[in-house]
């Protein structure tokens, strides 16, 4: 038993560094954000977007939205987007192969016609059966195509778009109206070499839309979706940021980024071969511009912001998770040249590494940990003080970190002005610590052994649509908190 007691305890301590080191860089990354924040709030406050807008050297914008089976919210989708407030753009709905009735919704909402309609097919893709236009929204077309996955569907809209920029929307998404202003400034800013931009992905179960707007900010009634936000509140206003300082930003959202067309073009579009085709998207641009030694950006905006529905059920969320997961190996491994290569500057040597081995195979030390400790118990080996001491300062940092980040949103945005939503967003930020972390970890344990088992598959995700009502006079508005 000697060699188990010797493994048992050499991977105690292996866990210890591993918590210290993971530990310290979520804190340089929040210590980084809280900076970057502040100053992007000072800043933003004088911004005059207007001037954005009215300008004739404001690049117009193709809005690309990839919908499957999105019956229950495309027209609110659609709806929000004719709002946005920017001088020249256009919307393209791709249908790709929807088996509900997502088309005939967006047929009768807008009255459709099928139309003859030329384009230059720069990225091959499944054969698209008709494209539709409207005489009372000629800025609104839909293309109508074969099932080939939200990529396939993304890459025909590029095919079809007509504007150097395109903008890609998740088909359950909203976005404020103010949001394709802010988040192209960084365009307009270093044209030369901004390539992609993404904004701030927030949650809208619990909120209330109208006609395509978000006119009350409630958070969500189901538990399991308000554990989402402070997640994502974490990873937007902390990951993010943070990365996008140290200009190692790997992930874009796919719900809401901006991106330059030629370049996407020149890299072959979205990959069809992966299971999150934003990631992959984003770290095949980076390794491209530094494999030509050209000089690019590709940055993080914290202010514009886009609303999406997330799962409210547990075996939803594991579909999701599972799906992020896999993506996020596979395209690790597949760009797995770019580990510790100085060849890639600071995406190279830290973003590639980081997410390589804590966001990757964070989750197998986890659970391996919680098995360690339980063995060590079996053995005898458990010192029970040391054991609760570190318990309990794992627990205090993660709840530091999430309410961190919480007061940051609170300090700088105040999208949830609300005392009440405050307090119940601290406690589920300390509640988190207990299952819900635990559970997300198991879920990416899975997805792992489904990568070396080969699996791909998207699944369901069920939609419960956007909540409408009636709108109090006295509710707060969104993108009126500052």
């Amino acid at each position: 038993m000697g060699w188990l007691t010797w493994c048992v305890v050499a991977f105690n301590v292996f866990v210890l560094v591993y918590f210290l080191i993971l530990n310290s860089i979520y804190l340089g990354l929040f210590l980084l954000s809280l900076a970057e924040v502040m100053r992007f709030v000072r800043r933003t406050f004088f911004s005059d977007y207007r001037q954005i807008m009215q300008s004739e050297m404001t690049w117009p914008i193709s809005i690309l939205v990839a919908a499957h089976n999105e019956e229950k919210t495309i027209v609110e989708t659609v709806r929000s987007l004719m709002m946005v407030n920017y001088g020249e753009f256009e919307i393209v709905v791709i249908n790709d192969g929807s088996t509900d009735e997502t088309l005939k919704r967006l047929v009768q909402a807008f009255e459709l016609r099928r139309m003859d309609r030329v384009y230059r097919r720069s990225i091959p893709t499944e054969p698209v059966h008709g494209v539709f236009g409207s005489l009372a929204h000629a800025n609104l077309t839909v293309v109508d195509k074969e099932k080939g996955g939200k990529s396939d569907a993304l890459n025909a809209g590029i095919n079809l778009s007509r504007f150097p920029l395109f903008c890609s929307i998740d088909a359950d998404s909203i976005i404020e109206d103010n949001a394709l202003l802010r988040v192209v400034k960084p365009f307009m800013e270093r044209p030369a070499e901004t390539v992609a931009a993404g904004g701030i992905v927030r949650i809208v179960n619990g909120c209330e839309v109208r006609d395509g707007r978000v006119v009350r900010i409630e958070l969500p009634d189901r538990p399991l979706a308000i554990f989402q936000v402070v997640e994502y509140l974490r990873a937007f206003l902390t990951g993010r940021v943070g990365w996008s300082v140290l200009r190692s930003l790997l992930i874009i959202s796919g719900a809401f980024g901006i991106y330059k067309k030629d370049e996407v073009v020149e890299i072959g579009g979205y990959s069809r071969y992966t299971d999150t085709e934003d990631l992959e998207l984003v770290v095949r641009l980076h390794e491209h511009m530094r494999r030509k030694k050209r000089k690019y950006r590709v940055v993080f905006v914290p202010d514009p912001v886009c609303w999406t529905e997330v799962p409210e059920r547990i075996r939803v969320l594991n579909r999701q998770r599972n799906r992020w997961h896999r993506g996020l190996v596979r395209t690790l491994w597949t760009h797995k040249r770019m580990l510790f290569n100085p060849r890639y500057g600071a995406i190279g040597l830290f973003a590639f590494p980081y997410f390589f081995l804590f966001e990757m195979l964070g989750p197998f030390v986890e659970v391996l940990g919680y098995a360690a400790v339980l063995l060590s118990y079996l053995l005898g080996i458990l010192n029970l003080e040391f054991f609760l001491l570190f318990l309990g300062v794992a627990v205090l940092y993660g709840i530091f970190l999430s309410i961190a980040a919480i007061l940051l949103e609170e300090i700088s945005f105040r999208r949830y002005p609300g005392w009440l939503d405050l307090t119940k967003l601290v406690v589920f930020g300390i509640l988190e610590n207990f299952g819900y972390r635990q559970m997300n970890a198991v879920f990416k344990v899975k997805a792992f052994w489904d990568v070396v088992r080969r699996r791909r598959a998207w699944g369901r995700m069920d939609r419960a649509g956007f909540r409408s009502g009636q709108a109090r006079q006295a509710a707060p508005q969104p993108g009126r908190a500052r």
